[in-house]
Parts: structure tokens; sequence; C-alpha cells
């Protein structure tokens, strides 16, 4: 399973931005998709994450009510949209995924994914 992150760019504080996830050579509606973020010095963190099924959405306080996560099954990709981005929520932002057999299964441990993307940077200037 290779996953391709992009969308990453410089924003300014208060715009937005989506970032996609998408898996090459096939779907990805049976995985669970969490998106993690890791910022210079900083420790790896979940930001939002999205069940099989779409059935559950989890995120981050820090991120909660700015974003969204979802899943186009005919694109193979899964959209995090990110809006009244913060000075703070500039990082390398990194999709994963793991094949789930429970509609309700979204883990936040990073340890818990199989499969990883290279990462997007997101830059947000003041």
């Amino acid at each position: 399973v290779q996953l391709q992150a992009s969308g990453g760019g410089l924003v300014q504080a208060g715009g937005s931005l989506r970032l996609s996830c998408t898996r090459s050579g096939g779907t990805m509606k049976n995985f669970a998709v969490g998106w993690f973020r890791q910022a210079p010095g900083k420790e790896r963190e979940f930001a939002g994450g999205l069940s099989r099924s779409d059935v559950l959405t989890k995120f981050s306080e820090s991120v909660e009510g700015r974003f969204d996560i979802s899943r186009d099954n005919a694109k193979n990709t899964v959209f995090l949209q990110m809006s009244s981005l913060k000075l703070e929520d500039t990082a390398v932002y990194i999709c994963a995924a793991i094949p789930a057999a429970s509609t309700r299964y979204l883990p936040r441990s990073a340890g818990e994914y199989y499969y990883w993307g290279q990462g997007t940077q997101v830059t947000v200037s003041s």
C-alpha cells in the first residue's frame, strides 16, 4: 500500500488548505485513515482521522472545529480540510492508514497504523 500526501504549502494565518492522501493502485474505502503532524523539535501527534465507511471522525483538541476529514472513494483519496489556520499548525502533515474490519475502529496512536505516506509541509505565516 503506497500513500501519497499532497496539498501542503504556505498560507497566511486565518487561511485554509486542503490536503490529500491518495492510495496508488487501490481503494481506500476499507481503511481507517489518520492524519498526523510533526513540527520541528516536537513529537508526531494525531491531528484527525476517519474510520472505515466514514462512520467516525476524531480530531485533536487543538484542531477540533477547524479541521475536517472526508473521503472520495472514486479517487482513492482522503482529504484533510484545514481552516482558520494558526501559526502553531505549521508542521509536516503525514497520512497513515490501516485496514479496518470495524467501522468504529479509529486509533489515535501512530503505532497502530501500518501504512504511511511521505508527508507534506504546511507553513502558516503571520
